[in-house]
């Protein structure tokens, strides 16, 4: 949650939220509010040595955070862009490719990771250590193997230049461990705002990597450098850069977290043209392996027209157009019944038009498709806290807890489940290990509120 733009009015009733929650009598809103409970993380600051260029540089981490930071929150953001695809072949071609480009990398002892992501939106990212995500939604949309290690190559260029350590990284990282992060173009007082954000744009990814031209142009160039020592011509980028561009120019929305986090521009396409032309031409012969890559991306890309859709539906949402979000989803879902994104999508779609029966149905279906996916589990939580069902919900919070512990946002909610069941002193052990991690927001607020009329806070 953007604590300086929280979706909850601005004055949140404490002894209004308290008396529905002792009633169970929670509200649309109250819920949607409970959906987006966050906290922060602090920066860190110093200087290092560059590894590409040997320069000394401010970085905002040592190589030991970097990878700690990678451990800690990683698998958090992974989770609200909707967990790595069930594809376990996707998974390991992408980690394939990228195990030949980092091969060849200046900092060849990080633990580099891949995974393609169940997000819709367009973009990738990676974490300081090397922990990096690929939206399906961009997979979907190349043309070869050489633009996907385009793609990768250019993140590695990052994690070699340390610029997210540059940019003082773990505070670029604040609210990415339990965040419901909205992006862009949700207006502030949309009370359903900590759902979903343009093109999908759930969870913190804007925020992993907003870096400079300079920076862009960095890891283009070293990425470049990367495939083209793997055996993949320079031509790769080119592709990548015309693709995005031509993108970004026809459904500008759709790309937005990337183009916050990625300045681009026509400007690099040339620069990348330049360099096959020159420094990488000898590249040029090599092999593009688009065979290769349109079979191992065979199942991915049969789900194209339900990730449009539910792009559509998306972006529907975010302009409010809640009817035309649900029926986007619903032709996803007319194409791939068990797409484990298009029933969340569903389930949040109609928990915002206050169909919370129909929302969990499909939250439920959700479940059965990834069960060891988190982000059905709160919302499921969070709509059986509204259906006045506090026990259940915290046993929902529970298997979160299971599959992605360290969640502090989860922390505050099975506080308000505990509270809604009665039972006040678990209740506030709940509200105080929340406010030992932050002091920041309206879950905090209301936190602080219930401790004090308690006795446990003057």
């Amino acid at each position: 949650m953007d604590h300086r733009r929280a979706p909850h009015p601005a004055d949140l009733d404490v002894d209004g939220f308290a008396r529905r929650l002792r009633r169970n009598r929670l509200r649309r809103r109250d819920t949607l509010w409970l959906f987006g409970a966050a906290t922060a993380v602090p920066a860190l600051s110093g200087c290092a040595t560059s590894p590409v260029t040997g320069e000394t540089i401010l970085a905002g981490m040592t190589p030991e955070q970097e990878r700690a930071v990678d451990r800690q929150h990683a698998p958090h953001q992974f989770s609200q862009d909707l967990g790595a695809v069930q594809d376990a072949g996707i998974n390991a071609y992408v980690a394939e490719v990228g195990s030949q480009l980092h091969a060849n990398v200046h900092r060849r002892d990080m633990p580099y990771s891949y995974r393609v992501l169940n997000a819709n939106y367009v973009n990738a990212y990676t974490f300081p250590g090397g922990a990096m995500g690929v939206t399906r939604g961009i997979v979907a949309e190349l043309d070869d193997e050489s633009e996907l290690a385009a793609l990768l190559g250019h993140e590695l260029g990052h994690v070699n230049a340390r610029h997210a350590a540059q940019r003082q990284g773990q505070a670029l990282l604040a609210q990415v461990a339990v965040v419901g992060l909205t992006v862009g173009a949700v207006a502030a007082d949309s009370d359903w705002a900590p759902l979903i954000g343009l093109g999908g744009q759930i969870g913190a990814s804007a925020l992993l990597a907003s870096y400079s031209r300079d920076n862009e142009r960095e890891a283009d160039a070293l990425g470049q450098e990367y495939m083209v020592r793997a055996g993949y011509p320079a031509q790769g980028m080119v592709g990548l850069h015309r693709l995005l561009v031509e993108q970004h120019e026809r459904a500008p929305g759709l790309l937005e977290t990337m183009f916050s986090s990625h300045p681009m521009s026509r400007e690099r396409m040339d620069t990348a043209q330049r360099l096959a032309q020159t420094r990488f031409a000898a590249s040029g012969g090599a092999a593009t392996r688009r065979e290769r890559f349109m079979d191992r991306t065979a199942a991915l890309r049969a789900l194209k027209p339900a990730i449009q859709a539910c792009q559509a539906g998306e972006t529907a949402m975010a302009k409010k157009d809640l009817n035309a979000a649900q029926d986007r989803f619903a032709a996803a879902l007319r194409h791939a019944p068990r797409d484990y994104a298009a029933n969340l999508r569903m389930a949040q779609c109609l928990q915002a038009q206050r169909k919370p029966a129909e929302a969990r149905r499909y939250a439920d279906a959700a479940r059965r498709i990834y069960p060891e996916e988190a982000q059905a589990m709160k919302l499921a939580a969070t709509l059986k806290l509204g259906a006045g069902e506090p026990a259940a919900a915290f046993d929902d919070l529970q298997r979160y807890d299971r599959a992605l512990p360290g969640d502090p946002g989860i922390t505050f909610l099975k506080g308000v489940a505990l509270e809604g069941m009665g039972n006040q002193r678990a209740s506030a052990e709940h509200y105080a290990g929340y406010l030992r991690v932050t002091q920041q927001g309206q879950a905090a607020q209301y936190a602080a509120s219930r401790l004090r009329s308690w006795g446990y806070l003057r």
